[in-house]
């Protein structure tokens, strides 16, 4: 009798303490193989180190992986908690395409009902973006920004060919930004979202598990 072969693993990367927490918190039944959550500090250099390290481990060397956590919104009409699923992540060091986009919105709804979900391209910045450079990254066609999913994606598939996705929660907006009032307010919608989304990850990896017709 042939054995049947392990599930391939997921590699779930977020920044953040706060993130991690919201993660944990979160309902894991029904995953489609071993999950390992890594919180990769922040920024893309912290991203790329962590992601890299991780991926070098045999347990995870084919592992899918997605990137999530909080983002800042690029797209007038924003609020706190909507949700960004990424077609790309692009930073100077280069693009990355997504994996099961459609899917994974699909399943957004289902897990976090009522909340909005953006598609587009998610770009990448070494630092909290304000003001003025919002609209110009508006400019080159992103949707949101953030940190480490850039280079999470982009050092995930230099590691090996797999696939690879990034979710985000939006935590400040156009007129929402960080610095105003009604930021902890903002945050703790995020964080409700984020907890919730583990559902919608754990469907988009048992989808890359099927056999392919």
């Amino acid at each position: 009798m042939s054995s049947q072969p392990a599930p391939a693993p997921l590699l779930i990367a977020c920044a953040l303490g706060i993130e991690q927490l919201a993660l944990r918190a979160g309902d894991r039944d029904g995953a489609g193989g071993p999950v390992t959550v890594l919180r990769t500090g922040m920024g893309p250099a912290a991203a790329e180190r962590s992601v890299t390290r991780m991926l070098a481990d045999p347990a995870l060397r084919d592992a899918a992986v997605l990137a999530t956590g909080f983002c800042a919104g690029l797209a007038p009409g924003m609020h706190p908690g909507d949700l960004v699923v990424a077609e790309e992540t692009r930073d100077p060091s280069g693009t990355t395409a997504c994996v099961g986009t459609d899917l994974l919105v699909k399943e957004l709804g289902r897990a976090v009902p009522g909340r909005t979900v953006h598609t587009g391209p998610l770009t990448g910045s070494d630092h909290v973006v304000r003001g003025h450079e919002r609209s110009d990254l508006r400019a080159t066609g992103a949707i949101a920004v953030d940190m480490e999913s850039a280079a999470t994606l982009l050092s995930a598939v230099r590691a090996g060919e797999r696939p690879v996705a990034a979710v985000r929660v939006v935590v400040d907006a156009p007129e929402h930004e960080l610095v105003r009032i009604g930021t902890v307010r903002g945050g703790i919608s995020a964080f409700r979202v984020l907890r919730s989304v583990l559902p919608a990850f754990f469907e988009w990896h048992r989808s890359l598990l099927l056999p392919r017709r």
